[in-house]
């Protein structure tokens, strides 16, 4: 047996315990388990952004955080929609990698972004959100379809997300994104 081809780090934006997100991408992780390792960061530890402790040493949890970044071949981040837009520790954790603008750990790193919602709509606002985000610090955000879930609260069953048609359509974006990582592997060769 092979082991997988990918390392991955997955990145939920809640920090609930049972938090929607973390489920999805849970399931996401499981359901992809053939083809890529996931590592997941803990952005709740992570600190409030301030410049000031932006030096070095860098906070512990921020170059944890920094590390995990630069030894994946790509994130996943999974999140809520709070009040139409990203959550704060979410923005907070992208703040931190994002840095230094040229030669952020983020720069050229393939995104591929899952957001939910208890409403219909399935955080699309928060989708765009994040996207403009990694766009800013360079990072390379998977041009899918956008992988939106809407009432997310009736698919989760015994703490466990279970729909199998967002799972197929996640993990044709996962495709999509293994792709663009092998043809940056192959151009680095």
């Amino acid at each position: 047996m092979t082991a997988p081809a990918y390392h991955l780090l997955g990145v939920s934006g809640s920090l609930r315990a049972n938090g929607f997100s973390t489920a999805v991408l849970a399931a996401l992780a499981g359901a992809a388990a053939d083809r890529a390792t996931f590592e997941f960061a803990d952005i709740g530890a992570v600190p409030h952004f301030n410049q000031d402790l932006y030096r070095d040493p860098l906070p512990e949890p921020v170059a944890h955080l920094r590390a995990q970044v630069e030894r994946c071949d790509g994130l996943v981040i999974a999140s809520p929609e709070y009040n139409h837009g990203v959550p704060g520790t979410l923005k907070n954790a992208l703040d931190w990698v994002s840095r230094p603008h040229n030669g952020s750990p983020l720069k050229d790193k393939p995104v591929l972004i899952v957001t939910s919602s208890p409403a219909f709509t399935g955080g699309v606002r928060a989708q765009y959100q994040i996207r403009e985000t990694v766009v800013s610090a360079l990072a390379r955000p998977v041009n899918t379809p956008e992988i939106v879930i809407g009432l997310v609260h009736s698919k989760i069953v015994d703490g466990r997300f279970s729909d199998a048609a967002s799972i197929a359509f996640a993990l044709e974006g996962l495709a999509t994104m293994f792709g663009e990582i092998d043809r940056e592997r192959r151009t680095e060769a």
